[in-house]
């Protein structure tokens, strides 16, 4: 069954212009432990990040060397699937490594 309703009357709304923050950023981390092979740690960061050996095995040097490693920033939600890839990775493979994210501070 159609309706028709006659009367109609327009109603036109401002539009107010609004600014939308960008949504807020998370670096993943990872964190030096005494077990897990740095082969291992290259072939997550490779796999899990995109990154070329190159860079692989620079932050894989700088994990080692000063106890963590800046893998990537994302917003939340990839940052926190990112995380968990690493956390399955090194359950399925039977290593400590661990990786964290921090909100990334807009100074």
């Amino acid at each position: 069954m159609v309706t028709h309703l006659e009367n109609q009357k327009e109603t036109v709304l401002e539009r107010e212009h609004t600014d939308l923050a960008p949504p807020p950023k998370y670096q993943v981390v990872l964190l030096n432990d005494d077990y897990t092979p740095m082969d291992f740690v290259v072939a997550v960061l490779r796999r899990v990040f995109h990154k070329t050996n190159a860079e692989a095995e620079s932050i894989m040097l700088k994990v080692h060397h000063e106890g963590r490693g800046i893998c990537g920033v994302y917003t939340r939600d990839i940052a926190a699937t990112r995380v968990e890839m690493v956390r399955q990775l090194a359950v399925a493979h039977e290593h400590p490594l661990q990786c964290i994210m921090e909100p990334v501070s807009d100074l």
